[in-house]
């Protein structure tokens, strides 16, 4: 005779119940075994051992795979359908980059190059969908091979403008097996890009181009750089060279930049100010960068002076900018031209003049526009430096910047150090491939979302790795990026609720440590967060997510949307922090 209890579940599942429910049963009751012995065990261990530093051990798959199986069974459980993949975009869209759309801009009555200026509020994409590769899409070549070649089908050039690429700033060259070519030797001005570095360091008082980083210039903005040849010379000499350009639908100075590894996004100051705050960088360069300076009575100098650091140089390669007499200021001063005019208002001084390259030097002394013509060009009003595309400013700002940062520097905490043999582990072997050979990491570059003090950068660099970080500071978090740019590191201000101004696949690896928590108070969608990241980062790349268990596991639901392999691992340090590690596959469709 069976017991009640037995008669009541034959009432409910029948007299044999199904294979499918037993199966789950069973799995859930290992799961459970799974995870209440091992928080047993580690009582245990809590107990009879000391204290350990935050490190990565192994990952203890079968825990890793419990926990895994038991979030499943409870989504299972509250009767959670599993969330359609999200479709491939059109072929269209193969270089789709958000909020820069030419012709809707000219729609609107934007004009006289605001049409090429970010507009995310006028152009947005309906339905989400996920960016592919170009059909001919292939993993971009190693450094060093892959810093001077690139394959052809990875980006969006015409025939048309690869034949007219031999200008100044721009020289490459088709070879064999659809790739190009960039010959930094022949890439750059008169006697090719080391000539060039040579000669301005020479006009700089210096004796070469290896003493600029003891000279105090570790960061520079190169503006419309070409194809980065200039800016590739100075990564070799352990200067951080920003390239920025225009949009620009083929052809792209950044998008072939970054395809080559380069530090570069788009950027294009019109009308709205760079989204890097005050005194940012040591030099800005413009070699027939196309900006005529002296227009717009000066607004663009004052955007160069407001991202200058005090005693930082503007170098200018132009023949259209050529002064009518001595560069030194021998003519009177009725005589000199506008650019040589105003650059005296705001305090610089013309150091050397040679051929069509010219050098400005910014003052270091703050007193300097209270004795000179302040009624011309005012002091930016405390509360000004919100740069991100905030609109030019007819003003001079002030140099009290520097305050607090010996007090954030001795804050600073390189924790990050411990991610290097997650990050640089054996690159996957691809079926049909041989076994990699050394140097076996495939990053280039990397882009920390939420960058912090550049703990991560700074981890890079102490780890020797030939990689550049391109480090975010959103918005509405603390603004450290003053910081960053002082320590030489590459960085910018960005809007995680709005796309980021770079081509698809240019990033090899997007880290975020807390951003996930702090877009749960944003009003973007955290789905939208993640298509764009999947956009920017190449195939078979990989993100590295650290937060709070609940964001974690949030996370992780949608990276399988997006088709993303992801795994949880445990820091094992008695806290809620987790890290969530994925790849994103190569879609070939």
């Amino acid at each position: 005779m069976r017991s009640p209890w037995l008669n009541k579940l034959s009432l409910i599942l029948g007299p044999r119940p199904p294979i499918s429910w037993l199966l789950l049963c069973f799995v859930s009751v290992l799961a459970l075994i799974a995870v209440f012995g091992s928080s047993s065990s580690n009582t245990f261990d809590s107990v009879i051992s000391t204290p350990v530093p935050e490190i990565y051990t192994n990952y203890r798959r079968l825990k890793e795979q419990a926990a895994v199986d038991y979030f499943e069974l409870r989504t299972l459980s509250l009767g959670a359908s599993r969330q359609r993949e999200l479709e491939l975009c059109v072929k269209e869209r193969e270089n789709y980059v958000p909020c820069y759309n030419v012709t809707a801009n000219l729609l609107v009555g934007f004009k006289d190059g605001e049409e090429f200026d970010r507009h995310c509020d006028v152009s947005r994409l309906g339905k989400r969908c996920l960016v592919r590769p170009p059909k001919d899409y292939k993993i971009p070549l190693r450094w060093p091979a892959g810093r001077d070649v690139i394959w052809s089908g990875n980006v969006k050039i015409t025939k048309d403008q690869f034949l007219s690429s031999g200008s100044m700033t721009k020289r490459m060259m088709l070879l064999e097996e659809n790739q190009i070519a960039f010959h930094s030797e022949d890439g750059l001005i008169f006697d090719g890009v080391k000539d060039y570095s040579r000669q301005i360091a020479e006009m700089m008082g210096l004796g070469s181009d290896s003493e600029f980083f003891q000279a105090g210039v570790r960061t520079v903005l190169d503006i419309g750089c070409g194809f980065g040849s200039f800016g590739a010379h100075l990564l070799s000499l352990r200067l951080m060279a920003l390239c920025i350009a225009a949009y620009e639908a083929t052809g792209s100075q950044v998008q072939l930049a970054l395809e080559r590894g380069l530090p570069a996004m788009i950027g294009n100051f019109i009308s709205r100010q760079l989204p890097y705050p005050s005194l940012s960088f040591d030099m800005v360069h413009c070699a027939q960068c196309g900006i005529l300076w002296d227009q717009k009575e000066g607004m663009f100098l004052l955007e160069v002076d407001r991202l200058l650091k005090p005693g930082g140089y503007f170098v200018l390669t132009s023949a259209t900018n050529k002064p009518h007499g001595s560069a030194l200021g021998a003519k009177k001063r009725d005589m000199l031209t506008p650019l040589e005019h105003f650059t005296e208002k705001i305090c610089w001084s013309l150091i050397a003049q040679q051929d069509e390259t010219f050098i400005w030097q910014k003052t270091s002394d703050s007193h300097c526009y209270s004795s000179r013509m302040q009624n011309d060009v005012p002091l930016c009003k405390e509360g000004y430096d919100a740069p991100y595309y905030q609109a030019l400013m007819p003003c001079v700002s002030p140099e009290d910047f520097f305050d607090d940062l010996q007090f954030w520097k001795s804050t600073l905490k390189n924790y990050w150090s411990l991610l290097t043999p997650l990050i640089f582990s054996d690159h996957p072997k691809r079926p049909g491939d041989e076994d990699p050979l050394p140097p076996f990491n495939m990053l280039r570059n990397v882009m920390d979302m939420n960058a912090h003090y550049g703990g991560l950068n700074a981890a890079f660099m102490e780890e020797r790795k030939s990689v550049w970080v391109m480090n975010v500071v959103p918005v509405r978090a603390r603004n450290t990026l003053p910081l960053i740019l002082d320590r030489g590191f590459a960085g910018v201000l960005h809007d995680w609720c709005e796309p980021f101004p770079t081509y698809p696949r240019t990033y090899d690896l997007l880290h975020a440590n807390g951003l996930l928590s702090l877009l749960t108070s944003e009003r973007c969608s955290l789905m939208d967060v993640f298509v764009e990241m999947d956009r920017i980062l190449r195939p078979e790349g990989w993100v590295i997510l650290s937060d709070k268990l609940g964001a974690i596991e949030l996370a992780r639901a949608q990276a399988a949307q997006i088709r993303w392999d992801a795994r949880v691992i445990d820091l094992q340090n008695g806290s809620d922090q987790r890290l969530l590690v994925c790849q994103k596959p190569f879609v070939r469709k």
